[in-house]
């Protein structure tokens, strides 16, 4: 800590407890995640339960499909998508002035299927992925996708656990939610010191749960010093995203991170965990207050409105009047540490 309290390096939490049998071993992790989520808002999870094979096939898959000719990654471009899934060459995604980020990315929803009520209702974000024909990729990426949603699964009851609430209250919230994984290939950066790397922002969802193989994570404390996160061996980064702070009223903070000084080829993996579209995030009862600070709003609507100012293929839509931001969206940056600068 410094002198004012700011938090200078990021915890380890050894997560294994939450799956025994036995509740006082759940809730001695869930303690932990608890102080991280409310004094950080980013963590380190060891004793997860993803094997290396998992980790290896997407890694895999991602080099593949990053490998193939520019025309050919343009053939599942994010804009060409009906359910805003695909490729993001560089410059697509902006979160900041100037420099636009040094990053490719390849999105993936949780697989709707076509004929699901949610998607034959247009509901924005949601429906199957448009796979690429490269070998392998879909099976390796669906499999480190299930694995690393499961774990999610598993991390929200210990969070629930930390709020004093039953373990399974957040159970049936995310059936078929657009929470998406995300490939990110940041090429080798002879530039790397000008490069800004993801803009500083905050995760629209309730958490992430992210895997990377080389540095370049920074986390910004409360001072707006920015704190770095470098890969742990064996342990995923996770961090509080911008709903589970409207859940806890602000207890639990979305703190602003981002991504630069890359020198070296970095692939990350990121998972958004969230909700299901129609869910209505608002302070929980024992976090209800009065200021009016965190009103209620859906997720979906959220997720969605933050895409379509930050995606230029949709702000060029809503620029031609093609699209509209939902009713009530927020700005971009409107949480977390991000709000107080």
């Amino acid at each position: 800590m410094t002198q004012s309290g700011a938090f200078t390096s990021i915890p380890v939490v050894n997560i294994q407890g939450l799956y025994s049998d036995k509740l006082e071993d759940r809730q001695a992790v869930a303690r932990e995640l608890g102080d991280a989520a409310r004094n950080i808002g980013f963590l380190y999870i060891a004793g997860h339960q993803v094997g290396d094979d998992l980790i290896e096939g997407v890694r895999q898959a991602a080099k593949d499909f990053f490998a193939l000719p520019m025309d050919r990654k343009m053939d599942y471009y994010i804009g060409q998508s009906a359910t805003h899934k695909g490729y993001v060459p560089e410059g697509e995604e902006v979160y900041s002035k100037g420099r636009p980020d040094h990053k490719e990315a390849f999105d993936i929803g949780y697989e709707v299927p076509a004929d699901n009520p949610l998607v034959l209702a247009g509901t924005p974000l949601l429906g199957p992925n448009d796979w690429p024909t490269v070998p392998h990729f879909r099976e390796r990426a669906e499999a480190y996708y299930r694995a690393v949603f499961d774990l999610g699964r598993t991390l929200f009851r210990g969070f629930a656990l930390a709020l004093d609430l039953p373990e399974n209250t957040f159970d049936d919230m995310a059936k078929y939610p657009p929470s998406k994984l995300r490939m990110i290939h940041y090429p080798y950066d002879t530039e790397a010191e000008d490069a800004p790397g993801i803009g500083a922002h905050t995760d629209y969802e309730c958490f992430t749960i992210l895997l990377a193989n080389a540095p370049g994570l920074e986390v910004m404390n409360e001072d707006g010093d920015w704190i770095d996160a470098p890969p742990v061996p064996g342990a995923f980064v996770v961090n509080i995203g911008d709903m589970l702070e409207v859940m806890t009223a602000g207890a639990f903070i979305a703190t602003a991170h981002r991504v630069r000084k890359v020198s070296e080829e970095r692939y990350s993996f990121p998972l958004f965990y969230a909700c299901d579209y129609h869910t209505e995030i608002k302070p929980l009862p024992a976090f209800d207050q009065s200021s009016g600070s965190y009103e209620a709003l859906r997720i979906g609507d959220h997720m969605w409105s933050q895409a379509l100012q930050t995606y230029q293929y949709l702000v060029r839509k809503v620029e031609k009047g093609e699209l509209a931001l939902p009713q009530g969206a927020r700005g971009t940056s409107t949480f977390g540490h991000l709000n107080k600068k």
